[in-house]
């Protein structure tokens, strides 16, 4: 039976949960309407809708762990748990990869640089994001590669456990720490290409301000989409490695410390970057705002008109 405060982590964690559907739910529903209404979408809507119908799937597979570590924990010596590991990586894959080609558009849309590869990459930036996605397929691919072999150790592990209640001194920490490193790398990549955009975002910045500098007379048009698509990127990166943070954590909790407690606590932690980072992009998109505010407004005052109503 799970204790008081598995069951409270649990109720937090479907807090959580709720929070992330309502807010990926939402960008989904208003770009679903917009699609139908002018029958097309732009490219920075195709990437928030792709990134948060991947956060959908990756807060389901974060809420399946949370229920299996709680209630049914000897499930993870049955390899059928491995589907659900592959779900998980396809949504924090797809997930991750939408964010960073978000943070990829921002800079080429904001940006502003002479060198010629750069006007040749902006004018093709809708092609510059389906190459970044179908790159990303190779890494998927490795990565499924990775999460087959860690399962299959995983439950190994997990038999001994529960079977002896310790952990084998026989247990394999080097080859844990090898895909330990092998992930990394692969949450390296995306992470670096955020990481270049926002350099080179700010490098932009201050070579807008020093330009106007030069010429007081000319218009500052850039200088607010600059900060806001720094801000946006910045709050990517910084969930970022809250979430790679908690899920490495998440294999060393179950593996050092045995306990499912802990292993909890990690997972909560993976629910902020999913539920979190879908309100950053509602207040940093006008039209996601826009709607936002109205619909807020529309909650409010409806009962009001309810109340107003003769009986």
């Amino acid at each position: 039976m799970p204790s008081g405060i598995e069951n409270t982590f649990l109720v937090v964690t479907i807090g959580g949960f709720v929070i992330g559907m309502l807010g990926n739910g939402f960008i989904v529903l208003v770009n679903c309407i917009d699609l139908v209404k002018r029958q097309k979408l732009s490219s920075a809507d195709c990437i928030l809708t792709g990134l948060a119908i991947s956060r959908i799937s990756q807060l389901w597979a974060i809420l399946c762990d949370s229920f299996l570590l709680v209630l049914w924990p000897h499930l993870y010596a049955i390899d059928k748990l491995t589907k659900v590991s592959i779900f998980w990586t396809l949504s924090n894959h797809l997930a991750t990869w939408f964010a960073t080609c978000l943070s990829v558009f921002y800079f080429f849309k904001v940006a502003n640089f002479s060198h010629p590869c750069f006007t040749w990459l902006r004018w093709r930036i809708r092609s510059v994001v389906l190459v970044l996605l179908l790159g990303s397929l190779s890494l998927l691919f490795l990565n499924f590669e990775l999460i087959h072999v860690f399962n299959s150790v995983w439950t190994n592990d997990y038999k001994i456990y529960a079977r002896n209640s310790t952990w084998s001194p026989n247990v394999s920490e080097t080859h844990y720490l090898h895909q330990l490193i092998v992930f990394n790398f692969i949450s390296l990549i995306p992470f670096l290409l955020s990481l270049t955009s926002l350099l080179l975002l700010v490098l932009s910045l201050m070579r807008h301000i020093r330009n106007l500098q030069l010429n007081p007379s000319s218009k500052d048009l850039s200088t607010e989409a600059h900060k806001r698509a720094m801000k946006m990127v910045m709050s990517f990166l910084f969930l970022f490695v809250i979430h790679i943070s908690s899920v490495l954590l998440t294999g060393w909790v179950f593996l050092k410390l045995q306990g499912r407690l802990a292993k909890l606590v990690v997972v909560l932690t993976a629910t902020v970057f999913p539920s979190s980072h879908s309100f950053i992009l509602i207040l940093g998109n006008s039209k996601l705002r826009q709607n936002a505010i109205g619909l807020l407004w529309y909650l409010n005052c409806h009962p009001k008109r309810v109340k107003s109503l003769p009986s």
